[in-house]
């Protein structure tokens, strides 16, 4: 069995467990007459506001791809960053951060694959630089509660020093890739010139097009735009998060929803089926019980709110990816063709 596969059925498995798990207190009927008594304005409001963070994710990465693609068309960087959601949530092992390369490399040529992927890994170090500070930010609220506990562990450890420390150095890495570009293209071609001969131009060229996607880094006000447009995304965010809150009855403060997207964020990175569901409810769940939420309201909130944000990008992005005139064929391609064809790209 090919390791794609096992992924996906370990992915498989551990969402069966964790929705089983999440949903084992709350009956079928309550969830529905939860559902059925939330707030419908409040709830469409929430979806608004939800969909509104792809357009900031656009913008961040138009500022990010600068170095490489100034000018770059909002539209095409919005297109490819719904693609890219879309097929995360039917595909497994997060292949939509091959895809949104993908589909951007394709409909822009100044951009290669390699400088687009890697630009996606820089935006996702962004990300959680934020998501963890947002996050530790509504743990000093005073409405937080005290020594609260998630799976018997202290939640200050969920952040851990070792978590940030991974951050922190992914970070700096990034950074030094992006100021001494020769030195680390220099580095691969000869560790591996010494293993593999014939791949060391190959690997030289991908370290290369990879610096370029981390360009951003090297313009202090570039760096500070980034910034800027990450925060708006997850306040945005935060916002859905809050709105959906009211939406079901739920009177918690706004730094629970910068805590829970945080706690979410760390549960959608393990491995799970497409759509993070499971992971998804079940990290809710136990964040809202920290709140004193009822588990029928958490569970009702964590169901609204997580249809409610994969169906619109899921059908946007479906529509775009079939104006492309790509397939999910191509996507599963992705990840092999792509690095080589950025490899030997020139």
């Amino acid at each position: 069995m090919t390791k794609r596969r096992w992924q996906a059925l370990l992915g498989a498995a551990l969402t069966i467990a964790l929705l089983g798990w999440t949903l084992r207190d709350v009956q079928p009927a309550e969830l529905l007459a939860q559902l059925r008594a939330a707030d419908p304005l409040l709830l469409l409001l929430g979806t608004v506001v939800c969909f509104g963070i792809f357009p900031l994710r656009a913008i961040r990465w138009q500022v990010l791809l600068e170095p490489i693609a100034p000018g770059l068309p909002f539209m095409t960087a919005f297109r490819a960053t719904n693609i890219g959601m879309m097929t995360n949530n039917v595909l497994p092992a997060r292949a939509g951060e091959f895809a949104r390369a993908f589909a951007l490399a394709r409909t822009e040529p100044r951009v290669s694959f390699a400088s687009a992927f890697a630009s996606i890994a820089l935006d996702r170090v962004f990300d959680a630089l934020v998501v963890f500070g947002l996050m530790s930010w509504a743990m000093l609220d005073p409405a937080f509660p005290r020594g609260a506990q998630v799976a018997g562990r202290d939640v200050s450890s969920l952040l851990g020093s070792v978590g940030l420390l991974v951050i922190a150095v992914a970070f700096v890495v990034a950074l030094l890739l992006a100021l001494r570009p020769a030195v680390f293209e220099a580095i691969a071609t000869r560790v591996v010139g010494t293993v593999a001969p014939s791949l060391a131009a190959r690997v030289g060229a991908l370290v290369h097009h990879a610096a370029d996607g981390f360009a951003a880094l090297r313009s202090p006000w570039r760096f500070v735009r980034v910034l800027f447009w990450t925060v708006a995304h997850w306040l945005v965010n935060a916002t859905s998060y809050y709105l959906i809150f009211r939406a079901v009855g739920m009177t918690v403060p706004f730094s629970a929803a910068l805590f829970l997207q945080g706690l979410v964020s760390i549960g959608v990175a393990i491995p799970s089926s497409p759509g993070f569901f499971g992971p998804f409810e079940a990290f809710a769940k136990e964040g809202l019980r920290l709140y004193a939420v009822a588990t029928p309201v958490a569970v009702t909130w964590a169901v609204a709110y997580h249809l409610l944000n994969f169906l619109p990008i899921t059908i946007v992005g479906a529509v775009q990816f079939a104006r492309l005139g790509l397939s999910l064929r191509d996507v599963r391609g992705t990840e092999p063709s792509a690095r080589e064809a950025a490899a030997g790209a020139s």
